[in-house]
This record gives C-alpha cells, sequence and structure tokens, in this order.
C-alpha cells in the first residue's frame, strides 16, 4: 500500500508528463508541490526502489508501467470525487479540488467503480480534465486555449489550466463555466489583451494571462 505522499507524488509526475514536452526533473516536482528539492530526490529513490518510477540525469523522471498504473487510479479517484462533490452535494467549482485532494487516498477497491456507475459513467471533472476509465483509457484532453483562436468566431468552453481558488471564483463572477460560450471580438496589441463576449450578452476586456488559462473547443 501507498502512503499519501507517494500517491501524491506519483499524481504530479503523471500530470507533468502530461503536459511538459521536455523531461520532468526533480526540480519541476519540487515547484509543482512546493516541496525542498533534497526531499523530492529523496522520495524518487524511494519510488524507483518500488519499481513505481524511473530516473536518471539524461532523461528525468518516468512513471514505470506499475506506476503509471498507479497513478492513473489515483487521478481517477480524485476526478470522479469532484464530480460527485460538485453535481450531488452542491459544492461551488472553486471548492471541489481541495476536498478531493482528501478522498482520492481512500483505499478501496471497489469504491471508484461504485462512485463511476452512481455518476453514470462521466468524462470529464468540472475542471474539463479527462477522467480515466477502469481500463486507464481516457477521453480527449483539450489544449486550445481562448488565447490561440481566431476573432469573430464562437468557442465553448470545455476546461480550465488554472484550478486556483482566485481563478474560479473570478470565472463565477464572470459567469464563466464549463459549456459557456464565448467570442473573441477583438484583440489589444499594446498589451496583448483581448476584449470578449459571453454568451452574447456581457462584453469584457480580459488580460492575456486569463485567455491563456482558459481551454475552448469549437
Amino acid at each position: 500500500m501507498l502512503t499519501v505522499s507517494e500517491e501524491n507524488y506519483l499524481k504530479c509526475i503523471f500530470r507533468l508528463s502530461q503536459e511538459a514536452a521536455n523531461k520532468i526533473t526533480p526540480t519541476a516536482i519540487a515547484e509543482t508541490l512546493a516541496h525542498n528539492a533534497a526531499s523530492v530526490v529523496d522520495m524518487i529513490k524511494k519510488l524507483a526502489d518500488k519499481k513505481l518510477v524511473e530516473y536518471n540525469k539524461i532523461t528525468g523522471v518516468k512513471l514505470s508501467e506499475k506506476g503509471h498504473k498507479a497513478a492513473l487510479q489515483i487521478v481517477r479517484k480524485h476526478r470522479l470525487w469532484e464530480v460527485f462533490l460538485l453535481e450531488r452535494l452542491g459544492y461551488s467549482w472553486e471548492e471541489v479540488h481541495d476536498i478531493a485532494e482528501q478522498l482520492e487516498h481512500v483505499q478501496h477497491e471497489e469504491l471508484a467503480d461504485r462512485l463511476d456507475k452512481y455518476l453514470d459513467y462521466p468524462v470529464y471533472d468540472p475542471h474539463g480534465d479527462p477522467i480515466p476509465q477502469v481500463n486507464g483509457k481516457m477521453a480527449k484532453t483539450f489544449k486550445t486555449t481562448l488565447f490561440e483562436v481566431k476573432e469573430k468566431e464562437t468557442y465553448q468552453v470545455v476546461g480550465v489550466k488554472d484550478s486556483s481558488n482566485s481563478f474560479l471564483q473570478y470565472l463565477q463572477k464572470l459567469k464563466i463555466g464549463i459549456g459557456t460560450k464565448i467570442t473573441v471580438a477583438e484583440r489589444i496589441p499594446f498589451d496583448e489583451s483581448i476584449v470578449i463576449t459571453i454568451d452574447n450578452r456581457n462584453k469584457i476586456t480580459v488580460s492575456k494571462k486569463f485567455a491563456e488559462n482558459i481551454l475552448v473547443n469549437k
């Protein structure tokens, strides 16, 4: 059985492997988890001893097949709990992540499967991240940001890159959520901000940073 700390490391490495084009370094893990580099190296050695990761300075840190399967199960539980908390218990968008961080470590062989069935097999979590199926397969990961799309065309919000409370609260204030339709009305060359129309009602100007953290699809 893995410790909570070991599970958090596996989930972190999995997430970085989904996002990073380059190798995963102990420094990247340390920055993501806000841990010091020495403790990260120690944990990598422990995970390597358990055959959960492979590591050398040239190729960086990689999940082994065993580690990948373990990480998928942790991610699956986390994202299923987020759906449950939002849709069944009425928690808000910005609350579900922190609670799911605790619930994902519950050790029970059938729990995730029963939760998945109860929720009618959701494909994405409330932040637009794909939920691993019981066989490990996942739906498409959306990568196109609002900043990258064409002007005068309408796109649908399918996820967020920044899941911090402050950003999610700001989105709620603007009444932007999964499924919201946004049109890029104008780009401002001076600071790369953009003017957007939200669901054909409000027109506001948002920063480049804001637009780079909204994932959209046609």
